[in-house]
């Protein structure tokens, strides 16, 4: 690519208005959705589920999950384990975060920042457990082996975050075709990229948000002028004209980079 002189864009790197990033935003939504409904297909699976079924049924005490992460992932599992009755523990070392998730949740619930007592305490008494964490770079390990040695047998443990290495010790990554494992009496989910599970919907909301950024680069004459007119497109630029403008690429291949701001004015 480098050779051919080629200007690449990468639809992750693209920022809003607000800051965010909006495709990764969306694919996180999915991700954190599917991770409870994921969850509950585990739970009722006849090799080792527990026969729980995700609900709360008059009479029977609801399912205890607890998601580790308060971001996008972390709020839309709580929002859809909240909707199927479950009984929600969400932890996070942001206190922003976490004030953030009580205002967008129609209920209050448990919120606690990451304290190894509370977490264990947390761990021993769930059904699901779910890893939504981020990192810079590797996710940080926040459940240790010897806390999921104390989980309840049966437990189902999906990983979301093992796309960056994942936040418990046990996890190892999975495929579609073979996604779960048993370690420590517990069933582990660790596949990554889980929106691609559900393509279509993946490709919709995909759509949804490049379909205005290739309006606006057709309607500016080009990348080239789109680039110069809106900064959140300009962020998603990787290699322009075939040199590398991302500090994260460079430094994980040793390649040397550029700050796009010095190419582009």
């Amino acid at each position: 690519m480098a050779q051919k002189k080629i200007t690449a864009l990468a639809f992750e790197y693209i920022k809003d208005e607000d800051g965010t990033y909006p495709a990764v935003k969306s694919l996180s939504e999915i991700a954190g959705t599917a991770s409870i409904l994921i969850a509950a297909e585990l739970m009722i699976t006849t090799e080792f589920g527990k026969g729980l079924l995700f609900g709360n049924i008059t009479g029977v005490p609801p399912t205890e999950v607890v998601i580790l992460g308060a971001g996008t992932v972390g709020e839309f599992a709580a929002k859809t384990a909240i909707g199927l009755g479950a009984n929600v523990k969400v932890f996070d070392n942001s206190i922003t975060k976490l004030r953030r998730l009580q205002n967008n949740l129609s209920q209050r619930i448990f919120t606690s920042t990451i304290q190894q007592k509370a977490l264990l305490k947390a761990l021993r008494r769930c059904d699901v457990a779910i890893g939504a964490m981020r990192g810079k770079e590797r996710c940080p390990i926040i459940v240790t082996e010897t806390m999921v040695e104390h989980m309840k047998k049966g437990a189902v443990i999906v990983d979301v975050s093992i796309d960056t290495g994942g936040c418990f010790e046990s996890s190892e990554v999975t495929t579609h075709e073979k996604p779960t494992f048993i370690k420590n009496n517990v069933l582990h989910y660790c596949v990554p990229n889980i929106p691609s599970r559900y393509s279509k919907t993946a490709s919709l909301s995909i759509s949804n948000i490049l379909s205005p950024y290739l309006h606006q680069i057709a309607e500016n004459g080009g990348l080239e002028s789109a680039i110069r007119c809106n900064k959140g497109l300009k962020n998603g630029i990787y290699l322009y004209h075939g040199i590398l403008t991302n500090k994260a690429i460079g430094d994980w291949f040793d390649l040397p980079d550029n700050d796009i701001n010095l190419l582009v004015f």
